[in-house]
């Protein structure tokens, strides 16, 4: 149920994967859990230092770290996880970026993080499972506002109707500011399913925001998603 990069697979110094419904946390990076460092999503566009293990960052949606022996990850139910990784695992990050993120710049200001440090095409970039332009339906208002906003084709935005393409959004930042290798990895949290043997109910893969309000809205007493957000993360083997 695990979702892995291809690209960041080939980096030895690093552990790294997209977690699910079943599997919160992926079990390559169950063992390092207690050296997570910690902080609160606030669909922000802060980057955050993270120099020791179990680091309390406050609000940050993105961390960065060249430390060994550091987990870091994102918690997401339909925004998109971007784990980003040194060509050699020299140096690791990562980014929660929802709709919001993408247009105040969170991408960009991951690149200039990794600017201070190293050319960004020395890194490796993974967009992981999200809301994808099958499902995720917004307003015309809000696609106005990310044509008007962004320097990108409307195709790339919005290759439907009021639908936005987040992950197409996200890569064209990134190629844009100088990050060539990048892979998108898992689907659409709103409506991908697991295969089930014959004459078994299906089961969605990923805990999803938008799909729990709408049966909420049909049923009331079904469960929030509080606690049961995936992970996305890598580590720096120590």
């Amino acid at each position: 149920m695990i979702d892995f990069s291809p690209q960041l697979s080939q980096i030895t110094a690093i552990r790294h994967g997209f977690g699910s419904k079943s599997v919160l946390l992926p079990e390559c990076l169950q063992p390092y859990q207690a050296s997570q460092a910690n902080k609160k999503q606030v669909h922000g566009t802060t980057i955050i230092d993270v120099t020791e293990p179990g680091q309390q960052c406050g609000e940050a949606d993105g961390l960065y770290t060249a430390q060994p022996g550091i987990l870091l990850t994102v918690l997401t139910a339909d925004c998109l996880p971007i784990i980003f990784s040194q060509r050699q695992g020299k140096g690791i990050a990562v980014v929660h970026a929802g709709w919001r993120g993408l247009l105040d710049g969170i991408v960009l200001r991951m690149i200039e993080r990794i600017s201070r440090d190293d050319e960004p095409a020395n890194w490796v970039a993974a967009i992981g499972p999200a809301a994808r332009p099958c499902c995720y339906q917004v307003n015309e208002e809000l696609v106005e506002r990310f044509i008007d906003e962004l320097p990108m084709a409307r195709n790339i935005i919005t290759p439907r109707f009021r639908h936005l393409n987040l992950a197409a959004i996200a890569e064209d930042q990134l190629r844009r500011a100088g990050i060539s290798l990048i892979d998108q990895v898992g689907s659409c949290t709103i409506c991908t399913t697991t295969a089930t043997e014959a004459g078994t109910q299906a089961q969605f893969k990923y805990t999803s925001f938008r799909r729990t309000c709408q049966q909420q809205a049909i049923n009331p007493h079904h469960p929030g998603i509080k606690g049961r957000n995936q992970y996305s993360g890598l580590i720096i083997l120590p």
